[in-house]
C-alpha cells in the first residue's frame, strides 16, 4: 500500500523570513500539526506546534531559525516506509515532494485511518508503554511543565492516591501562562511526542514574564481537564484509533482489565510503531540515508550499534532506526549531516542525534550520546512486546501483498 491516496495537498506554508509571531498565529487552526517552510520555491523544512510550544521563542525571530529537518517522501512512498521515517524522526508530518518543491503532506492520521482495519490483530498490551509519568492534584504547574518536558511528553495524567482524576497538558499549561490563565477547552494536541496522557487539550504558544511566574506556583487541579478517556489492556489497536480520532486526542490511558487502575500510555506514536515491527527474517538495524555514508556500509553501522551496546551487560537490541539528513551547508565541500538514533532495547528507548561534517562523523557523534545515556541508565520507555506469528502475519500481510 502506497501513500498516493492520503497526501493531503492542503497544507500551510511560510517563507523562512515570515516572523513566528505570524507562524504561532497559523497554529490557532488545532487540527495543524507542522507547517512547512520555503525559500522561494525550494522546500526548507517544517516547523512543528509541538517544537514552539516545548520551546522558548521569540515572536520577532524568523521561522527559518527554527526549521526542523524531517524526511521527506514521494508520492509512491509505502505506508509502512513512512511510519519507519516517522518514528525514526519523531515528527507527524512528513513532506511530499516533486523535484524539489512541496506538492503536499502525509500525516499520522491519514496513515493511523488507512490502516485501521488491519490493527485489529494486535492489543494494547502489544504496544503500550508500561512508564506512567503522572502528577497529583497538588503538583504546581510549574513542576509540571518540567515533568512534561524532561520527559518529552504532551500529557501528564493526574492521580490522586489510587485514581485517574484528570489530565494536564503542555499545552494547557502554555497557553494558561501566556493568556491570562484562563482554563482551555477543547480541541487536539496534536502532538506526536512518545508517551503521553489522554485528554482534549488546546494548543498554545510563546512565553510570558510577569504573571506567570505566579501561575506556574498554582497546582494543576486549576487546570486539569477532568474528563479521562481510557482503553483497556487487552482491547484491539483499531479499537484505540477509532477512539481517539472519536473524542479527538492522541492518546489513551491504559487500565488494567480487571482492577480497572491506570497500568500504562496508550499513544499514536505507539500505534504508528507497530506498522514498523519487524518480521524475524528482516535486521533489527534499519539505516535511512545509507548512500550518504562515505566510509561505512551497513555492517559497520550495525556493527557500531552492537559495539555500543555491548559494554553494558545483558541488553538485546531489538531494533535501531538510523537517519541521516544532509543540509545544504559544507566545509571544504564536505556538507554538513544529521544523523538520528533512536535504540529501542529490552532495557528501554534511547535516542540521540549527532550534527557533523560527513555522515561518519555525525553518525559517530549520535553513538556517543547514545553511549553516555547507557552509561547514565537514561531510559525513555519500557520497550514494546512483539506481537505472535498470527497477528504479524495479519498485520503485515496487506502491505507485502501490494
Amino acid at each position: 500500500m502506497d501513500i498516493s491516496e492520503i497526501i493531503s495537498t492542503k497544507f500551510t506554508e511560510f517563507d523562512v523570513g515570515t516572523p513566528l509571531s505570524k507562524v504561532a498565529g497559523a497554529f490557532e487552526n488545532q487540527e495543524l500539526d507542522a507547517v512547512v517552510v520555503t525559500d522561494g520555491d525550494e522546500y526548507r523544512g517544517v516547523v512543528s506546534r509541538r517544537q514552539l510550544a516545548s520551546s522558548s521563542n521569540q515572536p520577532s525571530a524568523k521561522v527559518g531559525s527554527r526549521v526542523q529537518h524531517v524526511p521527506t517522501v514521494e508520492r509512491t512512498e509505502d505506508v509502512r516506509e513512512v511510519a519507519r521515517l516517522m518514528i525514526g524522526s519523531d515528527a507527524k508530518t512528513l513532506p511530499v515532494l516533486d523535484d524539489d518543491r512541496s506538492v503536499g503532506v502525509v500525516t499520522a492520521d491519514a496513515v493511523l485511518d488507512a490502516v485501521r482495519p488491519f490493527l485489529d490483530a494486535v492489543t494494547v498490551e502489544d504496544a503500550y508503554s508500561s512508564k506512567l509519568v503522572n502528577a497529583t492534584p497538588e503538583t504546581t504547574i510549574g513542576k509540571a511543565l518540567n515533568m512534561l518536558r524532561e520527559s518529552s511528553i504532551a500529557h501528564l495524567p493526574v492521580i490522586d492516591g489510587d485514581d485517574l482524576v484528570g489530565i494536564v497538558s503542555l499545552y494547557d499549561v502554555i497557553e494558561f501562562t501566556t493568556r491570562g490563565g484562563s482554563k482551555s477547552q477543547g480541541g487536539s494536541s496534536g502532538s506526536f511526542g512518545d508517551d503521553g496522557g489522554s485528554g482534549e487539550s488546546h494548543g498554545g504558544f510563546g512565553a510570558r514574564e510577569g504573571d506567570s511566574d505566579r501561575m506556574l506556583d498554582l497546582p494543576v487541579r486549576n487546570l486539569m481537564a477532568d474528563a479521562v478517556v481510557t482503553v483497556r489492556r487487552s482491547a484491539p489497536l483499531d479499537e484505540v484509533v477509532e477512539t481517539m480520532f472519536e473524542r479527538e486526542i492522541s492518546s489513551l490511558v491504559v487500565t488494567a482489565d480487571q482492577t480497572g487502575d491506570p497500568v500504562g500510555i496508550i499513544t499514536k506514536t505507539d500505534v504508528i510503531e507497530s506498522l514498523t515491527w519487524e518480521r524475524d527474517d528482516r535486521n533489527a538495524v534499519q539505516v535511512f540515508g545509507l548512500d550518504l555514508l562515505e566510509e561505512m556500509d551497513y555492517d559497520d553501522v550495525s556493527a557500531l550499534i552492537e559495539s555500543v551496546t555491548a559494554k553494558y551487560g545483558e541488553m538485546s537490541v531489538i531494533k535501531a532506526s538510523i537517519e541521516l539528513q544532509e543540509h545544504k551547508e559544507q566545509s571544504r565541500g564536505v556538507p554538513l549531516v544529521l544523523a538520528r538514533i533512536r535504540l529501542v532495547t529490552d532495557r528501554g528507548y534511547f535516542t540521540a542525534d549527532g550534527e557533523g561534517y560527513g555522515a561518519s562523523h555525525a553518525l559517530r557523534l549520535a553513538a556517543n550520546t547514545i553511549e553516555r545515556q547507557l552509561l547514565k541508565g537514561k531510559t525513555y520507555g519500557q520497550s514494546k512486546k512483539r506481537s505472535d506469528a498470527e497477528a504479524q502475519e495479519h498485520l503485515y500481510g496487506w502491505w507485502l501483498g501490494g
